[in-house]
């Protein structure tokens, strides 16, 4: 239908500019409007809105293709999108200057091009037709708002199109949260779920036992291993489907989520240790192919193990991004970020060993070179990166401790709460998963009562966030988003430092010293500002 319209439309269009050029056309037309010297403008601003209308829909159909098929098709689309969207730009000065004299008010206010209401069209018609809801005003988006929207919308979509569909599940998981940092919009997040997770698979390709295979490093072999008939096997891949959807929502939605979510992975971790101590626990000597087997079962079971406390840091973290702290409650938040990140850093590492020792028995090494040696001893700069955020933590932790110790400042005496009932509210989550063990409000006062000016001076945390991250920037050169997160632990290791060291020398003998914290230069390191009142 819209190609229909479009043709006539152009059809009017190359007659006006006949008549301006004073050639005859074989469809000989009547202009549409009364002045014909408007008649080529008003074409080309409808003619650009269509085929802007007539591209999208071509985009959001490509996008829907099966395995990703669509993705390079939905690109060109795209950029025939802003092309159009550039045009109904430039076409806002002709408009305007047509119904000038009736436009009244701010431009920008207006739900139109040409600032004049829109024909044929109530604002208040999809809320009398919208199933019963509360009653809420719906504000219709200004043109120019609107137009911005577009734009946003279409660099998401295109985002996602050009994602190279990579098997990794790290990479991919990586890639999410990076695009969920430019907050887009529910259609371009609803389109990455769709290209994620179709039929119960990968991208619609990859089965999730062979996904979750090669995450926990097993060799490409064992994805076809009958170990996926497996129940619990199968329950985690549907917890591996349900992550990826869950990562895919807003960041409210998404939190809640992953704190009901632990418990699931924590149950599934119980049920498939189970079953190896059951099938394996007694085996003396066992088959060749029971050891593949057991080999499988060890190997998901420490993925397992790394993927939720990664969960749980993601729980943690978007904590700060939907300003779920005060200031006064940081410092149980840093030391429970800090004991999560911990055992995220031990499994990662221990994930690792494991899948150089396989792969060096696979390469079968009579005997190991000194190169070789001091690659296995060296730490991998996947476990230094989470070691600096490990820093961070408990320098933030003892920093916090010590002024609540020792000047009396960001405690939480608040009215109808005890500073135990906020740890509750805040960590009940994760503390009914267990996660970490043997965490609890009395273990968090023991780590933090003693903390004092005296002892904060005796070892500077930032001081090693700061040499972490600075070593570790030469491993992720071809990884630019780590790269600026790095600068950004950097910028706030540094600050942090500095003020640490003018704390405890100033703290205690000048009361005029005010110290705040900031999110300034990271989402959830907050950089410690030292100022005289």
């Amino acid at each position: 239908m819209l190609n229909a319209v479009e043709e006539t439309i152009s059809r009017q269009l190359r007659a006006c500019k006949a008549a301006s050029s004073k050639r005859r056309l074989p469809e000989d037309l009547e202009p549409l409007q009364s002045n014909p010297n408007l008649e080529e403008g008003f074409c080309k601003a409808l003619l650009c809105r269509l085929r802007f209308r007539k591209h999208f829909f071509h985009v959001l159909a490509c996008m829907k293709r099966p395995q990703g098929r669509g993705l390079e098709s939905a690109r060109k689309h795209l950029a025939s999108c802003m092309t159009e969207l550039d045009s109904i730009l430039k076409s806002a000065d002709f408009i305007r200057s047509c119904f000038g004299e009736s436009c009244e008010g701010d431009i920008d206010d207006k739900t139109t091009a040409s600032g004049r209401e829109p024909i044929g069209f109530d604002a208040m018609l999809n809320s009398r037709l919208s199933a019963p809801t509360p009653p809420r005003a719906i504000k219709i988006l200004s043109w120019k708002k609107a137009v911005e929207y577009f734009v946003k919308l279409l660099h998401d979509l295109d985002v996602i199109c050009s994602y190279p569909l990579d098997p990794h599940l790290e990479s991919l998981l990586r890639f999410v949260v990076q695009f969920q940092k430019s907050q887009p919009d529910l259609v371009a997040r609803s389109h990455l779920q769709l290209l994620l997770v179709q039929d119960g698979k990968l991208y619609g390709r990859d089965p999730f036992f062979a996904v979750i295979t090669k995450a926990a490093a097993l060799p490409e072999a064992t994805k076809n291993h009958d170990i996926q008939k497996n129940e619990s096997i199968l329950q985690l891949g549907m917890l591996v489907m349900n992550l990826l959807k869950i990562l895919c929502t807003n960041t409210a939605w998404q939190r809640r989520k992953h704190g009901k979510f632990l418990q699931d992975w924590r149950v599934i971790y119980v049920q498939l240790e189970l079953a190896f101590r059951n099938e394996f626990g007694e085996v003396s000597s066992s088959s060749n192919d029971e050891n593949i087997s057991m080999k499988i079962f060890q190997h998901i079971l420490l993925w397992v193990e790394e993927q939720t406390y990664w969960i749980a840091f993601r729980f943690l973290i978007l904590g700060f991004e939907l300003e779920l702290y005060s200031t006064s409650e940081y410092c149980m938040v840093y030391w429970y970020l800090y004991a999560v990140l911990t055992k995220l850093a031990e499994k990662t590492h221990l994930k690792i060993a494991v899948s150089y020792d396989t792969a060096k028995r696979k390469g079968k090494k009579k005997k190991d070179s000194p190169k070789d040696l001091a690659r296995e001893s060296r730490i991998p700069p996947a476990v230094l990166f989470l070691q600096c955020y490990i820093c961070l933590s408990e320098g933030l932790t003892m920093i916090l401790a010590a002024l609540r110790n020792e000047i009396l400042v960001f405690q939480s005496p608040g009215p109808f709460n005890t500073e135990q009932e906020k740890f509750v509210q805040h960590f009940e989550l994760l503390q009914r998963a267990c996660i970490p063990d043997h965490v609890s409000y009395p273990s968090y006062k023991e780590s933090t009562t003693h903390a004092r000016f005296s002892t904060l001076a005796m070892y500077n945390y930032f001081k090693d966030a700061q040499r972490i991250a600075r070593e570790v920037k030469s491993s992720f050169s071809n990884d630019p988003d780590r790269l600026a997160e790095l600068r950004k632990l950097e910028q706030v290791a540094e600050h942090n430092s500095v003020a640490q060291n003018l704390i405890c020398r100033l703290g205690a003998l000048d009361p005029s010293l005010k110290v705040s914290f900031e999110l300034s230069h990271h989402p959830f390191f907050a950089t410690v500002v030292v100022k005289r009142s």
